[in-house]
């Protein structure tokens, strides 16, 4: 009986491997991607009703390919940051947190196939991300983060690099193997390795994160070995980069450059639309927040049982956000209805008009109130904070919830950490040459012409990130337009009027991105973000929520209180007048004359 039994197994055995072998002919089938949505779930405005680009436009195009190509011969990817950036995750996150969370629903209508993990995933915390991907699996669709390595795992980071990790070592889902249009496909999914660089490690306890390379080509060469798929997909929540090899946090080119076995890579976390081809594999990049679907098409030709021949293709499509899927968005009205109330909660008032633009050509509303309560709130001796939103104005008036998003729309916590007075100077020459320019340019602000991708026109723009050009509260100073870096900042007293002193240990309050390494600015000073938690004294809820709490006690946000110069002191470009007129100009170029 045992014998027959083992003849029975080897028969089917034998019949499955016959299974997986194609059929000879010609076969083509479509990979959509999206990557970044950050929260584009609805395709109306919380406010005033307008229609946005949403995940409900991208539902629509995804069913016009499936009716056109055919159900079986396609397939639907997302390559991470799904859960941050818009009111909807944050309720779904955190405010109602016993409802089975949307995001996995709205994923499972559409029908994804895969989805990474991203950074601003796991920003959310285990909390967060460990209920997603249970309900996401439940669904039937894979979290993705091959790279998120369980810190029980035996191997060393040069041990795994050299031996590669076992499956099991993953903390995520590493791949799924589908069947589509008579085909298998192997989708590897990764998230991005530089987390430590943004988070504090408390909010990915039990998880470290590895390099992409050479751990991607390690597994997809273990997949193919096993699997024998005929196409084969690797999503990562990585940026494009430059493919240089030297940028931990962008390896998306590099991959492209280096991976064997592969066909696609689909890149991410730049918000950049990119598409690259090269040789037999394509990259793709759609950018983000539903703007557009990446679109990948290959022809697998078979003969014999053997693929003999690929073309692939790749572009992007822009999405239409009035042509959404109606049904999907009568179906989750319920739910943007609940968003749509919290939103719209009234959480105080504000005196005066506060735009957020004015930050980059000095003092401002906007800054003096985020600095103010950061002060007060953690009795730190200095804050260091930047302007989160670009170019919005938050109106005088009644304020609800919504506007909190506009103020802060990031949920990093407030750390307080140490540092001497020299360090602090350095850090803010760091953080000002991001911002400005040499005078002798004709410029303040270090702008230039660029061609931006959302509507391929060029204009004015940052060369560099505005959300790492901190200013600093609590101190007396002056930023020197006409001196070289290092030798721009003087700081002439604390806000009380006492001396500063460059030999004296402070308190300094910012964010936890900042404080984990984000920006690279602590870096600059000296200080090994990898080392931080030995100068750090104190921990904060998030930004937005202590704002929500000094609200809830204050009532009302009155520029002249939160801008008393006891508490925050100042800063201003020198000299005044040459700076004064370099600012004028700059901001016209960039916002436009107002």
């Amino acid at each position: 009986m045992k014998r027959i039994y083992i003849l029975l197994l080897a028969l089917v055995s034998a019949m499955c491997t016959g299974c997986d072998k194609p059929k000879d002919g010609e076969y083509t089938l479509h990979l959509l991607t999206t990557n970044d949505v950050h929260g584009s779930w609805f395709d109306s405005t919380y406010t005033d009703g307008n229609q946005k680009k949403s995940l409900m436009a991208i539902s629509q195009l995804v069913n016009d390919f499936r009716d056109s190509a055919g159900r079986d011969n396609v397939i639907l990817a997302d390559a991470g940051d799904c859960l941050q950036g818009d009111n909807a995750p944050y309720y779904f996150n955190y405010v109602d947190t016993v409802s089975p969370h949307l995001f996995p629903r709205l994923v499972s209508y559409m029908g994804y196939d895969a989805v990474c993990v991203g950074n601003h995933d796991i920003e959310t915390g285990h909390a967060v991300f460990d209920r997603v991907r249970k309900e996401l699996e439940d669904n039937g669709i894979p979290f993705l983060g091959g790279n998120a390595i369980k810190d029980s795992c035996p191997l060393s980071a040069e041990e795994g690099e050299k031996t590669g990790y076992s499956f099991e070592d993953r903390y995520f889902q590493t791949y799924r193997i589908l069947k589509r249009g008579g085909l298998k496909v192997a989708i590897l999914g990764y998230t991005n390795p530089n987390m430590k660089a943004w988070l504090d490690e408390s909010i990915f306890s039990g998880i470290h994160f590895v390099s992409l390379i050479p751990l991607v080509q390690q597994d997809v060469d273990k997949i193919i070995s096993k699997e024998k798929p005929q196409v084969v997909i690797v999503a990562v929540h990585s940026g494009t980069g430059e493919g240089k090899g030297d940028n931990y946090e962008s390896q998306g080119l590099d991959l492209l450059n280096s991976l064997r076995g592969v066909d696609f890579v689909i890149c991410s976390h730049d918000h950049r639309p990119y598409i690259a081809e090269k040789d037999s594999i394509c990259l793709i990049n759609s950018g983000s927040h539903s703007k557009n679907v990446g679109h990948g098409r290959i022809t697998v030709k078979v003969k014999g049982g053997k693929v003999v021949e690929k073309r692939l293709m790749a572009e992007t499509i822009e999405s239409d956000m009035k042509n959404v899927d109606t049904a999907m968005r009568d179906l989750f009205r319920p739910e943007f209805q609940k968003v749509k109330e919290f939103t719209l909660t009234e959480v105080g008032t504000l005196d005066k008009d506060m735009p957020t633009r004015d930050s980059y050509s000095g003092m401002s509303f906007y800054m003096n109130l985020i600095h103010t309560v950061s002060l007060k709130v953690s009795g730190a001796d200095i804050s260091i904070a930047a302007p989160l939103t670009y170019n919005k104005t938050v109106k005088a008036g009644s304020i609800v919830y919504n506007d909190l998003f506009t103020i802060y729309p990031y949920e990093n916590q407030m750390f307080v950490i140490t540092m001497s007075g020299k360090e602090v100077k350095d850090y803010l020459e760091a953080s000002y040459d991001n911002w400005i320019t040499a005078d002798s340019t004709g410029h303040l602000l270090k702008i230039q012409k660029r061609e931006d991708p959302r509507n391929n026109q060029e204009r004015w723009s940052f060369v560099n990130r505005s959300y790492n050009f901190d200013s600093a509260a609590g101190i007396y100073y002056t930023v020197d337009i006409t001196r070289p870096k290092g030798e721009r900042i003087r700081i002439l007293s604390m806000a009380d009027g006492s001396a500063f002193d460059p030999d004296k240990t402070y308190k300094v309050a910012m964010t936890s991105y900042r404080a984990s390494g984000g920006g690279g600015l602590l870096d600059e000073t000296g200080i090994e973000t990898d080392r931080i938690n030995a100068r750090i004294i104190a921990k904060y809820p998030e930004y937005r929520e202590i704002i929500y709490r000094w609200l809830q006690e204050n009532k009302e946000i009155k520029y002249d209180e939160v801008s008393d110069r006891n508490i925050i002191g100042g800063w201003e470009f020198i000299p005044r007048h040459k700076a004064q007129a370099l600012l004028k100009k700059d901001m016209t170029l960039l916002f436009g004359e107002e």
